[in-house]
């Protein structure tokens, strides 16, 4: 594959999943909540289907978990699929255009009851098409992520990918967090707002107009593309690196808070008779400027160091969001937003980390010659899958449905520091990563 060499190329290129992840925020933060009216306290009208719950919750909840389970399981075979692909159109791109096509087929249908109260025909029907989305999503994203460590020439320009990766990010929780309420508040139906962001996922297009991919069907080809690793040498190849199993045990404590707090944000400050977009913006806007302040302690004491404080940071800010609950109404409004701007410090930089390590990783291994990269990010996949199905499938529709939403964000800050204590296990091979020598 031909590399990017300029730095206006790896922008561009690390903006490419921008829509596509769009459309994974909608559906999991939105489109899966608006089955059940439980937890919304204002404009349930917009923010639900029908104003009504159409899936059976307890069966719902489980087939959820389920969902992201599977869908981290099946990350695996899928990037051995990815890797392995042998087309005169290369292997990345083709791979690229089987998940995204059905993915937005499926995103459509998931927009669709096929009956008009909670029934377990509803529930199923879902769950099926849910299934569906997460599987297409999967494999057009760990395609899109395992290009990171080809198209660069060195560790720098990893991170430069990475970054503009996380900053994209930042923006498409802008868009979801901040500007997806000012439309439900404006009276406009979740299902309508989904279908207005369905155009940003064309950004995918990115990537299959700027790789540079030769046939990967002829013999020449795979023998420039050895050694071409089993599916069970490549799974064995990546769990047998202990440096990355540490970091998945830990970055899956992490996930679990981070996850249960953008899966459940519209359900708590709807709770709190707060209008969620001056919060959103309070978290997300500062981004950009914050995560420059990572760069700068990534740099002066490595990415162990600058991972513990973003942990912190973190925890502290969701400790301080429980007290929306009790303070007096007059402070509300700039007392959440403090505490957003506190928990900017930490948002982008948990996106980028996700993205820094893999393909650190990954891209040594491709020094040494293997060619299954995209392993590294199923595993991920697998680690995170798990951790956002028992946060979204399990904790927060137990919280919906029990009526004590508000403990989602002390809950939160719990996983985040049990993530801080377990980081002190890190190797340095993970924890010196980004650190200048001096």
């Amino acid at each position: 594959m031909k590399e990017l060499t300029k730095k206006w190329q790896l922008v561009l290129y690390g903006c490419s999943g921008l829509g596509v992840n769009m459309l994974n925020l909608i559906v999991g933060s939105y489109l899966c909540s608006a089955l059940l009216v439980g937890g919304f306290d204002e404009h349930v009208e917009s923010w639900t289907y029908l104003n009504r719950d159409l899936v059976v919750a307890a069966l719902w909840g489980t087939l959820v978990f389920a969902a992201k389970v599977i869908d981290g399981i099946i990350d695996i075979p899928l990037s051995s699929f990815a890797d392995r692909l042998r087309t005169k159109w290369g292997r990345r791109r083709p791979a690229i255009v089987m998940g995204f096509i059905p993915m937005v087929l499926a995103y459509l249908l998931f927009l669709v009851p096929i009956d008009s109260g909670a029934t377990v025909l509803n529930t199923l029907w879902f769950a099926f098409v849910l299934f569906v989305f997460y599987g297409c999503y999967t494999l057009t994203m760990l395609t899109y992520y395992a290009t990171f460590a080809e198209v660069v020439e060195n560790k720098d320009d990893v991170v430069v990918i990475s970054n503009t990766k996380s900053v994209c990010d930042v923006v498409y929780f802008i868009l979801g967090y901040a500007l997806v309420p000012v439309f439900v508040a404006m009276g406009v139906n979740i299902r309508i707002v989904a279908l207005i962001f369905l155009p940003l996922s064309l950004t995918m297009l990115i990537p299959l107009l700027m790789l540079k991919e030769k046939p990967t069907n002829n013999s020449d080809a795979q023998v420039s593309l050895k050694p071409r690793v089993t599916l069970w040498q490549s799974i064995t190849y990546t769990f047998k690196c202990k440096d990355f199993i540490l970091w998945m045990c830990t970055s899956s404590m992490m996930n679990i808070g981070l996850q249960l707090f953008l899966g459940g944000i519209n359900e708590f400050f709807s709770s709190t008779g707060l209008n969620m977009t001056f919060v959103m913006a309070s978290c997300f806007v500062p981004v950009p400027f914050t995560l420059m302040l990572y760069n700068k302690i990534v740099k002066k004491r490595g990415l162990g160091f600058a991972y513990r404080y973003i942990l912190l940071v973190y925890s502290i800010g969701m400790t301080l969001m429980y007290l929306c609950n009790g303070i007096d109404k007059s402070m509300l409004l700039p007392f959440a937003i403090g505490c957003g701007v506190i928990t900017s410090f930490s948002i982008g930089s948990f996106f980028s980390v996700s993205y820094i390590v893999p393909s650190h990783i990954a891209a040594t291994r491709k020094k040494d010659g293997e060619a299954a990269s995209s392993m590294f990010f199923a595993v991920q996949g697998l680690f995170e899958g798990i951790a956002t199905g028992f946060a979204t499938g399990v904790l927060l529709v137990y919280l919906k449905q029990s009526g004590h939403i508000s403990l989602m964000t002390p809950i939160v800050a719990f996983a985040c520091m049990t993530a801080f204590a377990m980081s002190f296990m890190l190797p340095k091979s993970i924890t010196q990563i980004g650190k200048e020598e001096k």
